[in-house]
């Protein structure tokens, strides 16, 4: 009985229908065919219902469906007992929960659609975990027994006793506007209750648009403002749901120095965040999710915050010996002779626009080589990407014997806003008709960023980490000789973060060509870049862009103006945020190595 249990079938809402089809999950299922209701539809039912005590486990209306809707998969042993909350027949399950310790960050990482939201709701008291039985549902009191003897225990008690007010801030910011109307500073005025409201506007970069309506607010100052809603609240339970897309390095420590010091004795602070390096800076201790996403998520029992983001990356849980993904080593491709390079020169040139002024210093690069960008928001860099690409003039162009040669860009933009009306399949088809239909491109860019699964799906209704993932495609099938691509990482879990940046390095490398990329995600930015071109300056007023130098000299220039030290991480070499004014901080600084001192 119990290796039954372990087995769940996930039928998808969106894509069954019977209407359409022959029915051929229940034809086909040898269960049914023995005379056993396994697989149910009946002329009312908007989708399949599929047994998980009378499955078998064969798999094949998995393989007969033609709308790929079923998915039949084996659950780790040992895991039935665990099920926290499950939202109905067929549906997604969540195994146990993160455990909250007063006054520290709990850290969670894990791809998207494996359950950190669903996890967020149950320990905000938005959503009543029903122990996977979604039919007659527990009463706290069951609930409580349940939790026996943990630190939920507790922790729900609280919840119900004391009434604790817990706060979220949502993952897709973009939503705000629509729900708060008003200016900045009015909305933070009525929620101030903690008389923060002038201390966390400085530290969040807030002042220069507190007279502005919410609606006008750009990305990263929607992000800034929906983070100071939270802080400036007086809260038991404060959660962050992604607080670091939009904003640049500087904003994102900005805003995990703001997330802790909301810590007190008796409060719990709980972050999601794909950016590895600033959840390590921001935790106190980390729960890994794994599972398959939109099926099944399973919680880890708490981590240091080293072992567990280490964990995550090596996707074994040496706890529970399990593997959860299969992780390819990076291939160090071999790079032929650096004579066979062919390089450009691109000269000193000015650009003024409005208020604005930057100058870029005469520079070089080669194909086959990607080139970092790292600065602040504001700081020039789409202007010279732009400038490079020809779609603007320099205003000065200092070096008359250095031509700006002319390129063929390939763009991927910050904000992608979808406009077109079909599938992903006819974009594809109309925009970059010939490498999407050739077999390199497919195995080396559609096949890891699984743009197979999204082909039939209207480009509109997209989440933010699938548009990402079809831009990318967009841009790197678009033939140039450049490409030039702002924020790939925006929207994408960590997992994905990861397989993106392999798909960008290892297609520039065997496409011979170039790659000027803007990251303020520090792990994907180190294991990119090949060079770095460093931003110095007042953002929106008057900046500089260097040339291109090598990572090393060039981490260490950038992180001197944002006073940051990294060291590696002596397991797989990741770079870690040293924690302001510790023993290695400050050893570092002393030294003048602000990127990793080479132990």
């Amino acid at each position: 009985m119990s290796d039954r249990l372990t087995r769940i079938a996930i039928v998808s809402s969106d894509r069954c229908k019977p209407k359409k089809c022959r029915q051929e999950c229940k034809r086909s299922c040898p269960v049914v065919i023995t005379g056993k209701l396994c697989v149910e539809v009946t002329p009312a039912s908007k989708i399949a219902f599929i047994s998980e005590e009378l499955c078998i486990g064969c798999g094949i209306c998995v393989k007969k469906c033609p709308f790929e809707a079923i998915q039949i998969i084996n659950l780790p042993k040992d895991l039935d007992k665990d099920t926290t909350h499950r939202y109905g027949p067929n549906t997604f399950k969540l195994h146990r929960l993160p455990v909250p310790r007063p006054g520290q960050v709990l850290g969670l990482v894990g791809t998207n659609g494996i359950g950190k939201s669903t996890a967020l709701k149950v320990l905000g008291g938005k959503l009543k975990p029903n122990l996977g039985r979604f039919k007659n549902p527990p009463d706290w009191q069951e609930i409580l027994t349940y939790f026996r003897g943990s630190e939920l225990q507790n922790f729900f008690t609280r919840i119900l006793e004391d009434n604790l007010k817990a706060i979220i801030k949502p993952q897709y910011v973009d939503h705000i506007p629509k729900a708060v109307q008003g200016n900045v500073g009015e909305v933070l005025s009525q929620k101030d209750e903690r008389d923060m409201k002038e201390k966390l506007c400085a530290d969040l970069e807030l002042n220069q648009v507190i007279e502005r309506k919410v609606g006008d607010l750009s990305g990263g100052e929607l992000q800034r403002f929906a983070i100071a809603v939270v802080a400036i609240q007086h809260a038991e339970i404060y959660m962050f749901d992604e607080p670091s897309s939009y904003l640049d390095v500087k904003q994102r420590l900005k805003a995990a120095q703001v997330v802790r010091s909301l810590l007190r004795p008796n409060s719990y602070v709980i972050v999601v965040e794909h950016d590895l390096s600033v959840l390590d800076y921001l935790s106190d201790f980390i729960c890994c999710l794994y599972g398959k996403p939109g099926a099944y998520g399973v919680v880890t029992l708490p981590f240091s915050v080293r072992e567990g983001i280490n964990i995550f990356l090596a996707g074994f849980v040496p706890t529970e010996n399990l593997r959860f993904r299969d992780v390819a080593e990076t291939p160090q491709e071999s790079a032929e002779e650096i004579d066979t390079y062919a390089r450009y020169k691109y000269p000193s040139m000015t650009k003024t626009q409005g208020n604005f002024r930057l100058r870029a210093v005469e520079g070089e690069f080669t194909d086959s080589q990607i080139i970092v960008m790292l600065g602040e928001n504001g700081t020039g860099k789409t202007t010279f990407i732009r400038m490079l690409a020809g779609l603007l003039k320099p205003d000065t162009v200092e070096d008359s014997d250095v031509e700006i040669p002319e390129f063929n860009v390939s763009y991927k933009p910050q904000k992608i806003s979808p406009k077109f009306p079909s599938t992903v399949r006819a974009l594809l088809h109309s925009k970059i008709r010939d490498s999407y239909t050739h077999p390199q491109f497919m195995s080396d860019v559609m096949k890891p960023l699984l743009i197979e699964q999204l082909m039939d799906q209207e480009v509109l209704n997209l989440s933010g980490g699938e548009l990402q993932r079809v831009a990318l495609c967009l841009c790197l099938g678009k033939p140039a000789d450049i490409y030039l691509i702002d924020e790939p990482s925006a929207y994408l879990d960590s997992e994905q973060r990861i397989v993106a940046s392999k798909v960008i390095k290892r297609f520039i490398l065997h496409a011979k060509k170039t790659a000027f990329i803007v990251e303020h995600d520090f792990i994907m930015a180190t294991y990119l870049a090949d060079r770095v071109i460093v931003y110095e300056g007042q953002a929106s007023i008057d900046c500089t862009a260097n040339a291109p130098q090598s990572l090393l000299t060039g981490m260490n220039l950038f992180l001197s103006h944002l006073d940051i030290t990294f060291r590696r991480d002596p397991t797989n070499y990741r770079p870690r945020i040293n924690k302001l004014e510790s023993a290695k901080d400050r050893e570092q600084k002393a030294a003048g190595s602000y990127y990793y001192l080479d132990d």
